[in-house]
């Protein structure tokens, strides 16, 4: 727990700085690097094995990134973004029969790679998205990103706390439904004094709320989605690259998920 706050306090102020005040294609670009860093752990975890098949991989996927910045900006970006939202919702029926490609075959590793795909690209769009939103862009981009923090955060105190039933043992036995509540309830909160930072009146704070409480909901899709597919591989983490943190994957599982949802619901309320 003391590595786990530490590298949290040496890395956190990084991340604020980079996300508020980089200029949008240096943080297109880092959020990029990241992102394909996650599928380079991803497509350990799903059975791909060598490093020329894996680097292929992450190759093509920052061509594809390439290729949107540069042909599809603006138009595509949104179309992209809710093709991941779209998975996310198909995710549910994979989260109600875990069992469902957890055999090592080939069919399956494709299935999971293409996964991986819906996983980073529609997220990378989605920061776009918000990013170059206007003035105050980056700190909706910020607001998308501290939200799966807070309801990680407020998440883990509420279930240690006040412990209870478990959401999914059979896939994530550590998460509770005191702790799920807890999440949004802190997720609600963080909306309030949000709302003015983000230019909106406060007229538009319900909103924003269903926004916020609609991305933190997929936030704990994408954390269960990732349990899974550590259980199929009957892996604890996706890499030990961030030490008391596990991999990348590990950090942005809920973020994946989170980010595509908000970006996309804020645009269809017109925030």
């Amino acid at each position: 727990m003391k590595q786990r706050i530490i590298t949290a306090l040496l890395l956190a102020p990084l991340a604020i700085a980079a996300v508020l005040f980089l200029p949008s294609a240096a943080f297109m670009a880092l959020a990029a690097a990241l992102l394909l860093l996650g599928l380079w752990e991803w497509t350990r975890l799903i059975g791909f094995e060598g490093h020329a098949r894996r680097t292929l991989i992450i190759v093509m996927h920052a061509a594809t990134m390439a290729w949107l910045a540069w042909r599809g900006w603006p138009a595509l970006f949104p179309v992209v973004a809710l093709l991941g939202v779209a998975w996310w919702l198909a995710s549910l029926l994979w989260l109600r029969f875990p069992q469902f490609a957890r055999a090592p075959t080939t069919a399956h590793r494709w299935t999971k790679l293409l996964v991986g795909t819906l996983l980073i690209v529609p997220t990378w769009c989605a920061l776009g998205m918000l990013h170059t939103a206007g003035a105050l862009g980056p700190r909706w981009a910020f607001y998308a990103l501290a939200l799966v923090w807070a309801a990680d955060s407020c998440a883990y105190f509420s279930g240690r706390h006040f412990g209870g039933a478990k959401m999914s043992p059979s896939i994530s036995p550590n998460k509770t439904w005191a702790g799920f509540w807890g999440g949004l309830a802190g997720v609600l909160l963080l909306s309030v004094p949000a709302a003015p930072l983000l230019g909106l009146s406060w007229a538009q704070l319900p909103m924003l709320m269903a926004v916020t409480l609609l991305a933190a909901l997929a936030s704990v899709v994408g954390d269960l989605f990732e349990s899974l597919i550590k259980r199929h591989a009957g892996a604890k983490d996706s890499s030990q690259l961030i030490p008391g943190h596990g991999g990348v994957l590990d950090r942005i599982d809920s973020v994946v998920a989170a980010v595509p949802v908000f970006a996309v619901a804020k645009a269809l309320f017109g925030l």
